[in-house]
């Protein structure tokens, strides 16, 4: 049977046939770019295109190979230009010199890795086991570790072992060879397996282990109690926050360093817990002089069934908006 083009663009028509997809492709673009903002507007440019395509779309492949593969190539063209996406722990070893409060990179300096709302790629409550999947593929480890992979590697690996497209769809999809899919797989999951060596058993968001001890951290600040930190954090536990060029590996010096130069007096910060990259989280909030609660960035959590093995807090204030969450904080 012949496949014609379509006669006639309708929007409603593409609107039903391609919505479904948003909150997956937004996924996968978060994967490839590290950025919540990056990826909502590749998302955006990816149904521009696929609109301006739609008439000729003529049914060989499924509607969602044919927007994977609009999706990912809009990716990889953003990507040339722009410097990957990092975490303090992706540029160097954690700092083990004299004494002292954290230093700061430059503003642009850097180009930062950034938290996912889970509430933006939430898969359909009645089917578990796409819930599951959502939240592995973008734990903040693997989004860290998949930006030091080549932007095309990088492309083939999500589409490969996340999305489990065959090696011939994603041959399609990048406009290759299965033979180049096979050879840049087995490249892209040993380097993957350089990055993390023995990633750590992780607690679902919804474990009461993983709340107990979100519980537990966001009490040590509300507190300014840095022996609360003693009862939740791994032995190994690292302590890394964007913009900050020092970061910290090991119980004892993550609390020396929250004790020290952050958690301040009971009262100076307000936590109030969320989920991002299918882990703990919460949005920060610190007192200023006047007494009012401004934003102040997330916090992202690694929970294990022995403690929590990573804390990353992100400093920037637009991100409690972008969690959902009010932009000051009233108490009552």
């Amino acid at each position: 049977m012949t496949s014609h083009p379509r006669a006639a663009p309708d929007q409603d028509t593409f609107t039903a046939e391609t919505a479904r997809y948003r909150r997956e492709l937004l996924a996968h673009c978060y994967r490839m770019a590290g950025s919540a903002n990056d990826a909502e507007d590749l998302v955006q440019e990816t149904y521009l295109r696929a609109w301006r395509s739609y008439a000729g779309f003529e049914g060989r492949a499924s509607m969602r190979s044919w927007l994977y593969k609009i999706a990912t190539n809009v990716c990889l063209r953003a990507l040339k230009p722009r410097p990957i996406r990092v975490l303090p722990s992706g540029l160097a070893g954690p700092y083990d010199g004299p004494d002292r409060e954290p230093s700061l990179f430059a503003p642009g300096e850097v180009s930062w890795l950034e938290p996912l709302p889970d509430q933006w790629i939430a898969a359909p409550a009645d089917d578990p086991a796409a819930v599951v999947v959502a939240r592995e593929s973008v734990r903040l480890a693997l989004i860290a570790s998949l930006q030091h992979l080549p932007a095309r590697q990088r492309a083939i690996l999500i589409l490969r072992d996340v999305l489990a497209f065959s090696a011939a769809e994603t041959a399609e999809i990048l406009d290759t060879t299965v033979a180049a899919v096979k050879s840049g797989l087995q490249r892209g999951r040993a380097r993957l397996d350089e990055l993390q060596p023995n990633p750590a058993e992780l607690l679902e968001p919804a474990d009461q282990r993983a709340r107990a001890l979100l519980d537990g951290y966001i009490a040590a600040f509300e507190r300014s109690d840095a022996s609360l930190l003693e009862q939740v954090l791994r032995a190994d536990a690292t302590l890394e926050a964007t913009p900050f060029r020092d970061w910290q590996s090991g119980r004892a010096m993550c609390i020396h360093v929250l004790d020290a130069y952050v958690l301040g007096a009971p009262g100076d910060w307000r936590m109030i817990p969320t989920t991002a990259n299918g882990q703990p989280a919460a949005v920060v909030y610190h007192r200023t002089p006047d007494g009012t609660l401004h934003p102040d960035g997330a916090v992202v959590l690694t929970p294990t069934p022995t403690g929590i093995s990573a804390v990353t807090k992100f400093h920037d204030p637009t991100l409690v908006t972008m969690l959902g969450f009010p932009d000051v904080l009233h108490l009552t």
